[in-house]
């Protein structure tokens, strides 16, 4: 295995062709030789770039409604090869299969379809197999092979090829296979999920796999020499926490977060009800009110336990629809940050008086222990 691969013949394959100008710019400016398939090929000749049509190297049309087009040998074969093992150069060589040194592929917009309430038959349409075999071929091979996945890292694979007299080096391309099985298995189970939830209306799945994308490091975790992370789940999920806007104060800790989640599931329970007001400290609630405005909320949740009070962390409110009396005294409610709703829980409608969220934190992991999921 060397260090440097350079890069002489690229597949791309792309459902979101954004960058894709840019891209073919920068690849036909390193004489790069463009293989592609059906509609990114269509669009880079309508930017004016050389492609190969997919068909021409494997010697088979696309068929069954371009459910077929890839997953043969010869696109294989040139991932998957083993530049410096003799066998699979000699095998290469026998089968005329041309190596391939880049992958520019993304995948069918399989989660958008289903959010956009398609029908079953779209919906397992856009299934991807060609597109994730591919990912996986060339990110298994990634001693000899880049594996692109995301438009975003498209100026710095340009700049790598730059950087490199048109080759990549093995640390980009290993960073960029982690990045394509990470891509794969989410998208898998964003699949798998929709099968057994909304298709098969389990409620209990067999098997329930999930995937979850950093959100932000966290200031530490239960304790000060933690470390802490939050997450949330990649796919159709509830609003909740980690979806909330900061609105002031300093970074947040788990502990800040445990306490702003518990808020909101009990404010939750009021969501149909007056302003309400929930206090919460160490996880625990020390003031939970309900009153005519907010302000009377606030002042009556205060006076529960106000002692413990100070210090509390978060303060999660009802949405209200009326103007509250402007405030006639400082609170001894010393709130370390403020979470301001993005959206609302449950049943809500214009002119409803409603809570932040009802669904807590997808996962907080504090000092490498998850926390609970919903």
């Amino acid at each position: 295995m060397t260090d440097l691969v350079p890069v002489k013949r690229a597949l791309i394959s792309l459902s979101d062709k954004s960058g894709l100008d840019r891209l073919a710019e920068g690849l036909a400016r390193r004489g790069v030789e463009l293989v592609s398939t059906g509609g990114t090929a269509a669009k880079l000749r309508e930017l004016g770039s050389d492609v190969r049509d997919i068909s021409d190297l494997t010697g088979f049309p696309e068929m069954m409604d371009g459910r077929v087009k890839t997953l043969h040998p010869k696109v294989h074969g040139g991932l998957l090869g083993v530049r410096d093992n003799p066998e699979h150069a000699a095998a290469m060589e026998e089968h005329a299969i041309a190596p391939i040194d880049l992958v520019v592929v993304n995948l069918y917009p399989f989660e958008a379809t289903v959010a956009r309430g398609a029908d079953r038959d779209e919906i397992i349409e856009n299934i991807d197999i060609g597109g994730p075999s591919m990912v996986r071929s060339a990110a298994k091979n990634h001693a000899h092979v880049a594996i692109v996945t995301d438009p975003a890292d498209y100026d710095e694979l340009l700049a790598e090829l730059d950087a490199n007299d048109g080759a990549t080096s093995y640390e980009f391309r290993k960073r960029l296979a982690a990045k394509a099985y990470a891509l794969t298995a989410a998208y898998d189970a964003t699949i798998s999920q929709w099968f057994a939830f909304a298709d098969q209306r389990e409620r209990f799945p067999e098997t329930w796999t999930r995937a979850s994308r950093l959100l932000m490091p966290l200031r530490y975790g239960e304790n000060p020499h933690q470390k802490a992370a939050l997450y949330e789940p990649i796919g159709p999920h509830a609003p909740g926490i980690a979806q909330a806007k900061q609105i002031q104060g300093k970074e947040l800790s788990y502990n800040n977060l445990n306490d702003a989640n518990a808020a909101l599931e009990l404010v939750a329970e009021f969501r149909d009800g007056p302003p309400t007001v929930v206090i919460v400290k160490h996880a625990n609630p020390c003031g939970v009110a309900s009153a005519d405005t907010l302000l009377d909320a606030w002042n009556a949740a205060l006076a529960c336990d106000s002692v413990s009070a100070f210090g509390a962390s978060s303060l999660p409110i009802a949405r209200s629809t009326r103007r509250p009396r402007k405030r006639s005294h400082k609170s001894s409610l010393k709130s370390s940050s403020l979470l301001m709703p993005t959206r609302t829980p449950g049943r809500s409608s214009p002119g409803r008086r409603t809570s932040a969220f009802c669904w807590p934190v997808d996962c907080l992991i504090p000092g490498g222990r998850a926390a609970r999921s919903p």
